[in-house]
């Protein structure tokens, strides 16, 4: 298992096509999400992903104030794949996005959109709930956020 951080223009060829490999394979194939994948928030934050030989197991974005949420940053598109779920993957992923963004962006809140199953895992990590429930692509989700 290989973690790693890098922006975008520090990404290989093989590394940006195995991570939206797998953000496609589960947001857009198995949650049935289809929009756009690739925005341009991709260019301005950090991608942090493990990988597994040639294989991206586990994958979050890490944004900087102002890109999704005016005076916050923001950790998004946090997923792990299917084969490596149950394995405590999330939990890494998490806590090593969480402690990259607060080294980042010290003093900022961290906001998330975060699927509303799982509010119980996100409020585990020191996320409130900042909203009401919403549908985002026909999913249940609740807005959070994580304070210095």
């Amino acid at each position: 298992m290989d973690w790693r951080i890098k922006s975008f223009a520090e990404l290989s060829s093989l590394e940006l096509y195995k991570i939206l490999q797998l953000r496609i394979n589960v947001f857009m194939l198995e949650q049935d999400c289809l929009y756009p994948e690739c925005d341009d928030k991709d260019l301005k934050g950090k991608h942090l992903f493990a990988m597994d030989g040639d294989t991206c197991i586990a994958y979050a974005r890490l944004l900087p104030p102002n890109v999704s949420y005016p005076d916050c940053s923001s950790i998004g598109r946090v997923v792990v794949h299917a084969d490596y779920r149950k394995h405590q993957y999330g939990q890494i992923l998490m806590d090593k996005a969480i402690e990259q963004t607060k080294m980042e962006y010290p003093e900022v809140p961290i906001r998330i959109s975060a699927q509303e199953y799982l509010k119980r895992f996100y409020t585990g990590l020191g996320f409130q709930i900042e909203s009401d429930v919403y549908l985002e692509d026909n999913i249940p989700h609740l807005e959070m956020a994580l304070y210095p």
